[in-house]
């Protein structure tokens, strides 16, 4: 979590001073939105074609202010959250991966939509972590829906409401003057809820992340075998994690919290 938040601190503080930089000797930025445009993802095929990389930079890169605050902000409330149950590996997965499927939604309505369509070379690109941040919110909210979080004026909301609320606000601002921004944030939404939900079902699309490991082989017959403490078992994970649903994290025991912190950390 704090790799991606600085990355993207890095992204939008250097850029920032470069446009200001620039804006103070040229009274101009062509410089600065040059970079931004070769940072973000167009819609149309052939541009597309000459920026193929920009389904993957775009969502580290942000230009607004209020912009970049709060997707970090979000990334690091629910980031910390997924991060307490699952580990960095699955993170970063979801953070990519949800940037990624954005990306292709973004494109993908873009070229099949009239409304989209008609006009699709004028349209602007894509930019900022909002796919990604949303990915990490809906995974968070499918694994655990009743976790609760408290917010000023609300009290104490579950997360499952949180994310219908973020995902009911995207769904209406496609008719916005947002709505490529509206439709790549329900395309990370949609890879959050499905991973989440391959991952209940025994399949982690993290793994594809895993380096095989070289073997060694040691010769030593008088070598003492030493005991290997194994993680808990699914079964036993999915109990704390319905506790939890039930009565929140400072319910378990200090023997469940070390079960839960063994599993979070297995590779």
């Amino acid at each position: 979590m704090n790799l991606f938040i600085g990355i993207n601190s890095i992204v939008f503080f250097t850029l920032g001073i470069f446009t200001t930089v620039e804006f103070l000797f040229t009274k101009g930025t062509p410089m600065s939105d040059w970079l931004t445009m070769n940072l973000s993802a167009p819609p149309f095929l052939p541009d597309l074609l000459e920026k193929f990389w920009t389904p993957f930079t775009y969502m580290f890169s942000h230009r607004a202010l209020l912009h970049f605050v709060f997707n970090m902000l979000g990334l690091y409330w629910f980031g910390r959250i997924f991060e307490d149950f699952l580990n960095a590996r699955q993170f970063t997965f979801n953070y990519i991966a949800g940037g990624l499927s954005g990306a292709l939604f973004f494109i993908l309505a873009c070229n099949v939509f009239p409304v989209f369509r008609d006009n699709i070379v004028f349209l602007p690109p894509v930019i900022g972590a909002s796919a990604s941040v949303m990915a990490i919110i809906v995974a968070t909210a499918t694994l655990l829906p009743d976790y609760s979080l408290r917010l000023l004026l609300f009290g104490d909301v579950r997360l499952k409401y949180l994310a219908l609320v973020y995902v009911l606000i995207d769904l209406v601002s496609i008719a916005g003057t947002n709505a490529g921004g509206a439709i790549a944030h329900l395309g990370g939404a949609l890879l959050g809820f499905i991973y989440i939900k391959q991952l209940q079902a025994g399949n982690d699309w993290s793994k594809i992340f895993d380096r095989k490991k070289k073997l060694k082989v040691i010769r030593n017959s008088q070598t003492r075998s030493k005991p290997v403490s194994s993680p808990p078992d699914e079964e036993i994970i999915d109990q704390i994690l319905d506790k939890i649903s039930r009565s929140g994290y400072d319910s378990l025991t200090k023997q469940e919290k070390e079960q839960l912190f063994k599993a979070s950390n297995k590779e």
